[in-house]
């Protein structure tokens, strides 16, 4: 075992011993810092020597099922590295790998951190336009994709290896020259000898953000900004050795790698997968059931979906449960404790970052808050006027005097975008958030989604929490409306929960609850019934219901409406 791997032990070993203890936890946590560190050589191999346990549980649709060892996945991924080195993969090569959740992507990620090579992570519903930007702007040396998307990349330009993972092409590629057929590593040796030392800020990910206001941005992470940086991941969601975990996030967004790579196997904990082409919530709890789910997170998204089924169906609910991606509404939370008696508690974390503020186990939650600070970030609200530090409501910023393993490089290829991001040393989230007098932080909303109304500051999240109180609301979305009087006004974008219909007495219903619980100045003046448009990661785009918004529509309800 090498002194990195030594000293990365040990700060995973002081987090699992005080995961209930906070303060401690907090105020004496020092990140790791080596020098040179390969969570795939240096970690992963050396838990998985001889080890047994099952580290990777995929049970797909029809009940099948796949189940690989720690040992299995070191060996398999070593194979895969041989192979790929054959096939003109090196080091700091860029591969995109886009693939579902299937046993190949995880043997894939260990074998590219051996090679030191590159992985730009893609999930398999880009189209050909979005894919030949990724290509392009990722300098994208090798792709690695399923059989069935194979034809996409007709469309895509460019000189790099193409390899197929399922059988041969599809379609009227099958008979095509040039791709190689994944399938064939598991033949290559299983001895792996590395090339050379990896250096800790060796490049290991770019990912591209989900663009939910502007293009996607590029962003770096390094051998230790990921796989280091989320043992704050870890702590967040409470693992410990021998959990069987379950997140559900698509491959290629940065959640994805969070839950289902680093944070799982930081702890030593199995990783469950349970594969659907349809949501379906009381497969869901059955398949936990099944399979002795302890720890749970999942996106709004999916939590809102979770409590329009009888939550009473999962026999045995996990220890923990957690959900990050956006801010989980109070009603979610409480109708999930109600049911499983587990308080469901949030994180917030960007791609660029590792968790930066959550609700850890242990805690005294406050309702409505995204918690503390994690264990090696120094979190500090910007004044929005003067910039300063200290605020009591501003931008939420890390201190980069205390730099944590757990952020980013930078913005590939956008010097610019980087430093106005790092500008006065302080890494600037973009997001708004308040902190009491006990150093409990709450969410109000993105920079740009904040918006005033006559004059007062309206944060959008705190009007679709209060909607989706009410039982005919599935989801929400708040923006502001142009108004001749008052500059703008809240107007939310509603799907409606089951067995309720959209029409004017449903939005009546729903003006009445927006006057009962919100302040006067904060109410809904305007209504439509529609879907919510979404990135492929499920983020909701609020730049087309701005857009839309201002577009006019002739199927909104307006408050006076009803008077």
């Amino acid at each position: 075992m090498t002194t990195a791997t030594e000293r990365f032990r040990a700060a995973r070993d002081f987090l699992l011993e005080h995961r209930e203890d906070y303060t401690t936890a907090y105020e004496r946590f020092e990140w790791p810092r080596p020098e040179r560190f390969n969570w795939a050589l240096d970690w992963f191999d050396a838990i998985a020597e001889g080890n047994g346990r099952t580290a990777l549980h995929i049970v797909e649709e029809d009940g099948s099922e796949t189940r690989l060892s720690f040992a299995e996945l070191s060996e398999r991924s070593d194979r895969v590295a041989n192979w790929l080195r054959a096939r003109g993969v090196a080091a700091e090569d860029r591969i995109l790998v886009m693939l579902g959740n299937q046993a190949e992507l995880w043997e894939t990620a260990l074998a590219a951190m051996k090679l030191r090579a590159v992985v730009i992570p893609a999930t398999p519903l880009l189209g050909p336009a979005d894919l030949a930007d990724r290509v392009e702007r990722g300098r994208v040396r090798h792709v690695l994709v399923r059989s069935e998307d194979t034809g996409k990349f007709d469309e895509v330009p460019g000189d790099y290896t193409r390899i197929t993972v399922g059988g041969a092409p599809e379609g009227p590629h099958r008979d095509a020259e040039g791709w190689h057929r994944y399938e064939d590593a598991y033949s290559a040796s299983p001895d792996f000898t590395p090339d050379g030392p990896t250096l800790a800020d060796d490049p290991l990910m770019l990912y591209f953000t989900s663009g939910t206001t502007a293009r996607p941005k590029l962003v770096e992470h390094t051998h230790t900004t990921y796989p280091v940086g989320h043992l704050a991941t870890m702590y967040w969601i409470g693992l410990k050795p021998h959990d069987v975990h379950l997140n559900i996030s698509s491959p290629g967004w940065a959640k994805h790698a969070w839950s289902n790579l680093f944070a799982p196997w930081n702890a030593e904990a199995t990783v469950f997968i349970h594969n659907y082409t349809r949501f379906d919530p009381a497969r869901l709890m059955a398949q936990m059931d099944r399979a002795g789910v302890t720890t749970f997170c999942a996106p709004p998204t999916v939590w809102r979906m979770l409590i329009q089924a009888d939550l009473t169906q999962l026999r045995t609910p996990p220890r923990e449960a957690v959900a990050a991606g956006e801010p989980l509404n109070p009603e979610v939370i409480e109708q999930v404790r109600r049911a499983w008696g587990v308080t469901v508690r949030d994180g917030f974390g960007q791609t660029e970052t590792a968790v930066q503020i959550a609700n850890s186990p242990g805690q005294e939650l406050k309702t409505g808050s995204m918690g503390r600070p994690s264990p090696g970030y120094r979190v500090e609200l910007l004044d929005a006027v003067s910039g300063a530090p200290g605020a009591r409501e501003g931008e939420i910023a890390l201190d980069l005097s205390a730099r944590p393993v757990g952020l980013m490089t930078g913005y590939h290829g956008d010097p610019d975008r980087t430093a106005e991001a790092m500008a006065g040393g302080y890494y600037r989230t973009g997001d708004i958030g308040s902190r009491d007098e006990n150093g409990y932080l709450t969410y109000v909303g993105r920079a740009d989604d904040v918006f005033k109304a006559s004059d007062y500051k309206i944060s959008p999240f705190e009007l679709e929490s209060a909607l989706l109180e009410h039982e005919a609301v599935a989801e929400a979305a708040v923006v502001p409306a142009p108004d001749e009087l008052r500059l703008a006004v809240p107007k939310a974008y509603i799907v409606l929960a089951e067995g309720w219909e959209p029409g004017p007495d449903t939005a009546k219903v729903l003006f009445e609850h927006s006057r009962d619980v919100l302040a006067p100045y904060k109410r809904l003046r305007r209504l439509e019934f529609a879907p919510l448009p979404k990135t492929v990661s499920g983020k909701i785009r609020r730049i087309e219901l701005r857009e839309a918004t201002a577009a006019g529509s002739t199927d909104e309800y307006r408050e006076e409406d009803f008077r």
